[in-house]
């Protein structure tokens, strides 16, 4: 179907082309402009009711906003330069500005890691502890991007160690085991280690082979959901379909109750914990100012779906915009939301 969209597309703006150079100095400047956005206007339609899968439509949408949109500033700037020479100049500063854009999403932002560094207080803490959270590592090629992100978990030297689930994302599965080996070793080579230890839920992205990415790494893999005492916390890890179910419940525990989960949706049910975590939405892995993110693929509320916030008074929710990138028929593409891995500082309140 994506060689449809294309096809139907391209003979779009090529007839669109073909129009506005023959007719060049016998259309008001008006008209071809109305007429131009008319045709992007119904590139996008088109692209939002095409039959394909929901990632499959983000991406054609990105080929409207990064190729076609441009195409058709290129036309107006070569059709308005003679006469109307500030307008072209409008068009290409506008097409600078796209052509920025796009470097940013495709080439810088997603791998552009950030380290975001939260505090939370509670009366339950007896102790200090700091806590490393990756989420969806999702990679279709574990490769140096990987291996700097667990260096930099390494070097935190954290007291517990949660893995939020989607770790690989590939179609066959020769593909899977292949690369699951690659980030074992990658896992391997960083030498994680911390003093509760380190836990990994499911994700909906992962095969049911997926223990075998952390064969012989000391991890604990939580496939169903289970509730653990480390000591000084308590943790309960969901499995997948748990951590989707807006009604899911779970009842308190005496010590500060950290709940890990992959979809952040459980956050939604009645949930006697002081510290949910998930990943899953990437933050959107687009967010536009004012707006947030486009698309999350979760109920919880919009302004929920990255960061931490505080959803009941002392009960916090941290959704991390995750490590890596939805792969298969989506964009891979990050706009104003880099991929970040979390670092919870948890302290006894006064």
């Amino acid at each position: 179907m994506m060689p449809i969209f294309h096809l139907f597309a391209g003979l779009a703006t090529g007839l669109a082309a073909l129009f506005f150079f023959r007719s060049k100095g016998r259309l008001s400047t008006t008209l071809v402009l109305v007429l131009g956005i008319l045709i992007l206007f119904g590139l996008a339609l088109a692209a939002l009711i095409f039959p394909v899968p929901g990632f499959a439509r983000v991406q054609l949408l990105a080929w409207v906003a990064f190729l076609y949109f441009p195409l058709f500033l290129i036309m107006g700037i070569r059709s308005f330069w003679v006469d109307k020479r500030r307008l072209a100049i409008g068009l290409a500063a506008l097409l600078l500005v796209m052509l920025l854009v796009a470097v940013d999403s495709f080439i810088i932002e997603p791998r552009w890691l950030k380290v975001t560094r939260v505090e939370i207080s509670s009366p339950k803490l007896e102790q200090p502890l700091t806590l490393a959270v990756l989420a969806d590592i999702q990679t279709d090629s574990p490769g140096n991007y990987e291996k700097r992100v667990l260096e930099l978990v390494r070097d935190e030297n954290p007291d517990l160690i949660l893995l939020a689930g989607d770790y690989i994302q590939v179609r066959e599965a020769v593909d899977y085991q292949r690369e699951g080996q690659a980030l074992n070793q990658i896992f391997r080579d960083a030498g994680l280690s911390s003093d509760l230890g380190i836990y990994a839920v499911r994700g909906n992205m992962d095969w049911n082979s997926w223990g075998d990415i952390f064969q012989g790494l000391g991890v604990k893999l939580i496939d169903e959901t289970e509730t653990i005492d480390l000591g000084p916390v308590t943790l309960t890890g969901l499995g997948w379909l748990d951590s989707r179910d807006p009604a899911f419940t779970i009842p308190e525990a005496d010590k500060f109750h950290i709940v890990l989960g992959h979809y952040p949706d459980f956050s939604l049910g009645e949930i006697n914990g002081d510290l949910l975590l998930a990943g899953h939405t990437h933050g959107g892995q687009i967010q536009l100012p004012g707006i947030g993110p486009l698309l999350t693929n979760s109920r919880i509320p919009r302004d929920w779906a990255s960061g931490l916030t505080e959803i009941q008074p002392g009960r916090y929710l941290l959704v991390s915009t995750g490590i890596g990138l939805e792969r298969g028929y989506a964009p891979r593409i990050r706009f104003l939301c880099r991929p970040e891995l979390n670092i919870i500082t948890l302290v006894p309140a006064d």
